[in-house]
């Protein structure tokens, strides 16, 4: 099933930008996130994420077969 996912302008702590869903409790507001498509995995989400931001990872929260750090 495909989601809609956006990535995090602002760094995290360890400077990852996490990728989200649209339905994710820690999603950013509007102004600090970017849209990046749909896709049918996190995996992808994370690799269109990592064109912008080399240091993306999922969200620990929504997607955490996709966090690594």
């Amino acid at each position: 099933m495909y989601q809609h996912y956006y990535v995090n302008k602002n760094e995290q702590t360890n400077s990852d930008h996490e990728v989200h869903t649209v339905n994710c409790s820690r999603l950013p507001t509007a102004e600090n996130c970017l849209y990046l498509c749909s896709f049918d995995n996190c995996a992808d989400a994370v690799k269109e994420a990592k064109k912008m931001y080399p240091k993306a990872d999922g969200c620990f929260y929504c997607y955490r077969e996709c966090h690594k750090s």
